[in-house]
């Protein structure tokens, strides 16, 4: 069998890194633990890339900075970083024009790519 030494792209990813039930601990205990998007890379590289709107920083749907929610949003970060991930934010309105988006994304990836020696030859 080959084995592909290719990234893989993940949306919507959960780490469930706490064997406690959400029932014994609530809904709220696992929330850190979702990630928008996981990229994978070869050597066991992982990448987690979250696109924030203002419930990342705000309170009364966007109206009010919440610096306790910001903390919160900065604490899920560091757990991911201590657990061998690597977080990268992008804001909602970074990527809300397509093209814009395709520019960003077309200067960024290929910096992480140069960053974490992953080539793009393929296999």
């Amino acid at each position: 069998m080959k084995v592909y030494n290719h990234p893989v792209l993940l949306p919507e990813v959960w780490l469930h890194w706490d064997h406690q039930t959400v029932r014994e601990r609530g809904t709220q205990a696992l929330l850190r633990s979702r990630m928008d998007f996981l990229l994978m890379l070869p050597h066991g590289q992982r990448i987690v890339l979250e696109v924030d709107g203002s419930q990342h920083y705000t309170r009364d749907r966007g109206q009010r900075p919440d610096s306790a929610k910001y903390a919160e949003t900065m604490a899920g970060d560091r757990d991911l970083k201590l657990r061998g991930y690597d977080v990268f934010r992008f804001g909602h309105d970074e990527l809300r024009d397509e093209t814009a988006a395709r520019v960003l994304l077309e200067q960024f990836l290929p910096a992480l790519f140069r960053r974490l020696n992953v080539s793009a030859g393929t296999d």
